[in-house]
């Protein structure tokens, strides 16, 4: 097998292994309905130029492998294509595991929030003493550069997604992968347009945890009530994490310092290391002590581990500061789950003692656009001083299941944040241009591009007048 043809690359979880097989030596090629940054721009710098939009002429008679993503579907002339000429096909984690996890051992990072950073944190880790590990992200690890890694060494760390796999498979990616050794952070419903219920959810994971052999081992959020009931599924070693007393692993003594935090981790009741990690946010402690945790496992001490953490330099789109003018701070995160806008707002407030914190957020992810968390976000937005609430982005979904900006607006004010709608993303720059004031902290969230509104913001503030 040579030649590899993805359907519906630029997501980027395609676009990784896209870029991962070309540098295992395959022949890659892809097409998308639409190609936008960053992934654009990433499958440029690998060589690998895809096809815009989907035609049955691009699928040659030399390939060998069609893989298909999870955003296509039945009516995709390239399916139909592949289908009709009785073409070898799979979806992404199949090819991610037949052709690079068997070899491996894997530590698959999954849960409702987290994944990406614990990912990364793991692996960079790994990096700094001495291992030389593969691993692949949903982001762009910024110590790397790069969403990918391809390691001669024993570990492989990825991402377990607990999403779909592809149009004739519904089960979650993460049950693919093998894992030796398993992390689950936390269980909370998402994927409104996968799962219907918490329970689906949860049985998710349960099922992820089974897949762990007994020689190996499973590392639980001990903060979180949905990772801790999972703790007698598995047939193998369980430890916990967290910053609660009831954590094996646990973060003690956190100190928030300018733009870092710093703690000590404690493990069989004794410190076993001093952290100063250069992020935001009591979350990211509980991320790092993940890693920490999953890196014992992987014959790394934690010394060693908290060294390699202090020069983590987060993942792109997790609450990354994009820069400040006007002496306003502009900052891009990820967050599209009311826990997650929560906890993202909660970290900013050590950032913003001398001004106030703008919480600018579109709901675009299919369950950030139901009114299934309609109380919930109420809740976790009324952290900031001030909320702009950009248009819901899946207008499809049916009205009466679909977030309300305007009740929204409402809860928010009665609860005493200045909140407001904005009808556009000229509106929402013309309200922060004319409010924003210097010490003010200003945070898009978005699980989508969000029109790359942190750039315009930032240059019109940094123009004159």
């Amino acid at each position: 097998m040579k030649s590899i043809y993805l359907i519906g690359i630029c997501g980027t979880a395609m676009a990784t292994l896209a870029a991962m097989l070309k540098a295992k030596g395959y022949d890659v090629r892809g097409s998308d309905a639409n190609i936008y940054p960053p992934m654009d721009q990433f499958l440029n710098d690998q060589g690998i130029k895809p096809f815009l939009g989907y035609d049955e002429k691009h699928i040659t008679e030399d390939v060998d492998l069609v893989v298909v993503g999870n955003a296509v579907s039945r009516g995709n002339p390239e399916v139909e294509a592949m289908l009709d000429r009785r073409l070898r096909y799979a979806s992404f984690p199949e090819v991610l595991r037949d052709i690079f996890l068997w070899e491996k051992r894997p530590v698959v990072v999954a849960g409702t929030h987290g994944k990406t950073t614990t990912t990364s944190m793991i692996a960079w880790a790994l990096v700094e003493c001495d291992k030389d590990p593969s691993f692949l992200v949903g982001g762009i690890a910024e110590n790397f550069s790069s969403s990918f890694r391809l390691g001669q060494g024993n570990e492989f760390v990825v991402e377990g997604d607990e999403y779909d796999s592809a149009y004739f498979d519904k089960t979650a990616k993460c049950l693919k992968y093998l894992p030796q050794v398993a992390l689950v952070g936390n269980v909370e419903f998402d994927h409104a347009d996968i799962y219907q219920t918490v329970d689906q959810v949860r049985l998710v994971f349960e099922r992820f945890l089974l897949t762990v052999p007994r020689n190996g081992v499973v590392l639980l959020g001990a903060d979180d009530a949905g990772a801790r009931a999972l703790a007698a599924v598995p047939l193998c070693r369980v430890e916990t994490f967290g910053l609660g007393e009831q954590s094996d692993w646990r973060a003690t003594q956190l100190e928030h310092r300018d733009n870092a935090t710093c703690f000590s981790v404690q493990h069989g009741g004794h410190t076993v290391a001093e952290v100063e990690l250069p992020l935001l946010g009591a979350f990211n402690v509980r991320n790092a002590v993940g890693a920490i945790a999953a890196l014992s496992v992987l014959g790394v001490s934690p010394d060693c581990a908290a060294k390699a953490l202090e020069k983590f330099q987060g993942v792109r789109r997790r609450l990354e500061l994009r820069g400040t003018e006007r002496g306003v701070s502009v900052y891009d995160d990820f967050a599209h789950h009311p826990t997650a806008v929560g906890e993202t707002l909660k970290a900013l407030r050590h950032v913003t003692s001398n001004g106030r914190l703008w919480a600018v957020f579109e709901p675009r992810s299919a369950t950030a656009c139901r009114k299934i968390f309609q109380k919930s976000f109420v809740k976790a937005l009324s952290m900031a001083d001030k909320v702009i609430l950009a248009p819901v982005y899946r207008r499809q979904v049916p009205e009466r299941d679909r977030l309300s900006v305007s009740e929204l607006v409402e809860g928010l004010r009665a609860s005493g944040t200045t909140a407001e709608s904005a009808h556009s993303i000229e509106s929402i720059r013309e309200l922060i241009l004319a409010g924003a004031k210097q010490d003010d902290v200003v945070v898009f969230m978005s699980n989508g591009s969000f029109s790359d509104i942190h750039e315009t913001v930032l240059g019109d503030l940094r123009s004159p007048g």
